[in-house]
């Protein structure tokens, strides 16, 4: 019987991969669409993944897949044939990363879920078959640069902080469940307007697209394929590029440099800075935004309770955070940063 799940260490697998020198790939890719049983799927999508050597994280739920992979450049070829064998999935589009060395993840993890994306949704009218239309990155150009229309971010505020589309409207959370009701509120009076909706890589803004038509808007845009497509798109047909500053990405690299605008500020010092790390006090492992200084001054920690733990002896530090859930560990600003949020339209008739 096959070994569905892995069995080494996540120590000895990163130390693994960084010492390989085989080129890999980063991708991402999602799609929705029914799956019966979830369960069975995720089974038999490992057996046909990891004899081409990916890695990475994907969900897979009733209503779909979310993968974030990082694969053997060789093996591409093999990857797109073995999507294709999947009906729902053939010609899925793939989301290649635009600064990469592959050595994004270090095992290969894909976990059953309720929802691809925890989206907080009862109402079982909802139906994703009913969503926004897509923008290609030269569409979403066009339409960005009518006045009339209203650009959403829908990542989380630490995304949003490090990078974004200019003058596009912040929802400052800290989940997508509570980001959806807040987007809608927000806009409350612009049922009629365009609404044009983007995230890293086109799953969120997908699914809040089909929210807002449900909740009565008329015209609504999603970017296809995100940020990143975004970005890559820009890159090789060489655009204009309306995304400032770094894309935050959900695995190892913390992020994608789209363009050198820095825009954001070390928590620590308030010093311009855009690199995210999690703090190195394993009990602790807080995301947060630190400077090359404070890095170097703090260990790499994000407070000094935290970096007199990291010379504790390793037994103890183990005692400290058994039990301990970090769950979203996140330097949490999105409260005060809502009470800032002003709306472009706020004042218009």
């Amino acid at each position: 019987m096959a070994v569905l799940h892995n069995r080494v260490s996540r120590r000895e697998l990163k130390e693994k991969i960084g010492n390989d020198p085989t080129p890999r790939t980063t991708i991402s890719f999602y799609q929705y669409f029914h799956i019966e049983q979830p369960a069975l799927f995720r089974d038999q999508f490992y057996q046909t993944l990891q004899p081409i050597g990916v890695l990475g994280r994907i969900y897979v739920a009733a209503e779909g897949v979310n993968a974030q992979l990082s694969v053997p450049t060789h093996q591409l070829d093999a990857l797109r044939n073995s999507l294709d064998a999947i009906t729902s999935l053939q010609g899925v589009r793939l989301n290649i990363a635009v600064h990469d060395d592959g050595k994004s993840f270090f095992v290969l993890d894909i976990k059953v879920r309720d929802k691809i994306v925890a989206d907080g949704i009862d109402d079982p009218t909802f139906s994703m078959q009913r969503k926004g239309k897509y923008a290609t990155p030269e569409q979403f150009n066009q339409l960005a640069h009518n006045p009339n229309t209203i650009i959403v971010d829908m990542r989380n505020y630490y995304e949003y902080e490090v990078g974004h589309f200019k003058n596009a409207i912040e929802i400052p959370s800290n989940t997508f469940r509570e980001q959806l009701p807040m987007a809608a509120n927000f806009l409350k009076d612009k049922k009629e307007a365009t609404i044009l909706m983007y995230c890293t890589g086109g799953i969120r803004c997908e699914k809040a697209s089909a929210y807002l038509l449900h909740q009565g808007f008329s015209n609504v845009f999603h970017l296809e394929g995100g940020v990143i497509n975004y970005a890559r798109q820009v890159k090789e047909n060489k655009m204009p590029s309306l995304f400032i500053g770094k894309n935050f990405v959900f695995d190892e690299r913390l992020g994608e440099r789209i363009t050198t605008d820095v825009i954001a500020h070390c928590h620590q010092c308030g010093n311009v800075a855009d690199t995210h790390t999690n703090c190195k006090n394993e009990g602790c492992h807080l995301l947060f935004i630190q400077c090359e200084s404070c890095a170097t001054l703090m260990e790499g920690c994000c407070s000094i309770a935290c970096q007199d733990t990291l010379h504790l002896p390793a037994e103890e530090r183990k005692k400290m955070r058994k039990g301990k859930d970090k769950g979203q560990h996140i330097f949490n600003k999105a409260k005060d940063r809502l009470a800032t949020i002003r709306l472009p339209f706020d004042n218009k008739t």
